[in-house]
């Protein structure tokens, strides 16, 4: 494979999805393969301790560059090949033929994330239908349910998630909550695609700074934060639930990011965006409460969960940073 040709990729091969925008994929260069591995400073070890998110957003980043190097011509392929310990998933390696695929690059640049409200509706039916063929392909499932039956569970996931202090540490680090920041234009998650007003990203700020959240936790500062996700849920819409096939390892999550992107493509070509609201299966109560309304015995299969429909604002675009 030509390293400098897949360098000049790099930017595309970055608008991968990963979880608070930490990018946490390394490419490793040898003289015929390159070696997809991460970065362990760029993971989230307190808020996904299981690795579960940091897997799904390497195996989405796989398909990213897959589907990147076939539009530009280039034949490559993944060879699986995951390694805790060397902190690797597998390589790139040059194919006989082009990556079949239905997108190209200017697919991967239109697909966005997006946490503005979203107009009322249901997800067209054709959409969910590819939506489950794409799982079933590997073995999974998609579950979809109306949002409001689920806006009791995401209040409770997401005061659980502030009221754990080093969940809060951790995103206290990847929040950018100022274009002052340094990073504010190369990853992490800023005011403007939390969809955060000034004056809300500056009060954020506040009640998150140590001084602040260590005496007000537990007088009911989780609560309060929680809040402010109160009506995110209270319309006419879908939630997405991606569902691992039984007995899925490491690997396979891998194998599941793949399908996550697959899936969040699919749903751009229809004009829909996404927001990612794990935080449902990150609390273990929510997680059961869920896997039961799904009827999923093992709670561990559930792997995402997203709110999907058209944007009813414009959303921005989250930051990228290049390769060294």
């Amino acid at each position: 494979m030509n390293p400098a040709a897949l360098r000049e990729l790099e930017p595309d091969f970055w608008r991968a999805p990963s979880a608070h925008n930490t990018q946490p994929w390394v490419l490793r260069y040898g003289d015929e393969s390159v070696e997809i591995g991460w970065d362990p400073r760029c993971s989230l070890p307190l808020s996904d301790p299981s690795g579960r998110d940091l897997r799904l957003g390497l195996g989405a980043f796989v398909e990213c560059c897959l589907i990147v190097c076939a539009d530009t011509g280039i034949a490559a392929g993944f060879r699986p090949d995951y390694s805790e310990a060397h902190r690797r998933i597998g390589r790139l390696v040059a194919a006989p033929a082009l990556y079949h695929s239905p997108f190209r690059t200017g697919d991967i640049r239109r697909r966005t994330s997006a946490r503005v409200v979203y107009e009322p509706g249901q997800l067209r039916r054709e959409a969910i239908a590819e939506l489950r063929d794409l799982a079933a392909a590997e073995g999974g499932e998609v579950r979809h349910v109306p949002c409001r039956e689920l806006a009791g569970l995401l209040r409770v996931a997401d005061r659980h998630q502030f009221g754990a202090r080093p969940v809060v540490q951790e995103l206290r680090q990847w929040l950018r909550l100022t274009p002052r920041h340094p990073n504010y234009d190369i990853d992490g998650l800023t005011d403007r695609t939390l969809a955060l007003s000034r004056l809300e990203a500056l009060g954020l700020r506040a009640v998150l700074a140590p001084g602040v959240y260590e005496p007000l936790r537990p007088v009911g500062l989780p609560g309060i934060l929680a809040a402010a996700s109160k009506g995110l849920l209270d319309y006419d819409g879908t939630v997405l639930i991606l569902v691992a096939p039984p007995g899925c390892g490491l690997d396979g999550q891998v194998a599941m990011g793949r399908v996550l992107l697959r899936q969040w493509l699919t749903l751009s070509g229809y004009g829909y965006a996404t927001h990612p609201l794990s935080q449902m299966i990150d609390c273990p109560h929510t997680r059961g409460t869920l896997s039961r309304i799904l009827e999923i015995e093992d709670a561990d299969r559930l792997l995402n969960v997203t709110r999907a429909g058209r944007p009813a604002a414009p959303t921005a675009r989250s930051a990228r940073r290049r390769s060294p």
